[in-house]
């Protein structure tokens, strides 16, 4: 099956670092424009990143600008996620995906996704 892989997630405390990796099964990423959304309970899907495939620009939400950095490693045809000055209010289930994003929720590929936990 060709799908995103995503890993890195994980418990930390508030103010605290991770980074997330995503790489393809199937599926080269390199090609591709690869985003990042979260999904926390009870809440909307909301799209955080997007880095683009040929000159690795990126873009972020207002929220994790500063603390959220996106890029991108083609030799290793990985896109991270590196977290940094973790809120509680970042506690959601991360995913990666392409397009980097999508009004309707259906996506070209997506991961299954790695939960992130911010809590002292």
């Amino acid at each position: 099956q060709v799908q995103l892989v995503e890993s890195g997630g994980g418990l930390v405390q508030p103010g605290g670092s991770l980074r997330l990796s995503c790489t393809g099964s199937g599926v080269t990423l390199q090609p591709l424009a690869i985003g990042w959304f979260r999904q926390a309970p009870g809440k909307e899907r909301e799209g955080i990143s997007c880095i683009s495939a040929r000159n690795h620009i990126t873009s972020s939400i207002e929220s994790v600008k500063g603390r959220f950095i996106t890029s991108r490693d083609d030799a290793k045809d990985t896109v991270y996620l590196e977290m940094n000055d973790l809120k509680p209010d970042d506690t959601a289930v991360y995913y990666c995906a392409t397009p980097c994003y999508s009004v309707s929720g259906r996506y070209s590929y997506r991961g299954q996704g790695t939960q992130v936990t911010v809590s002292a």
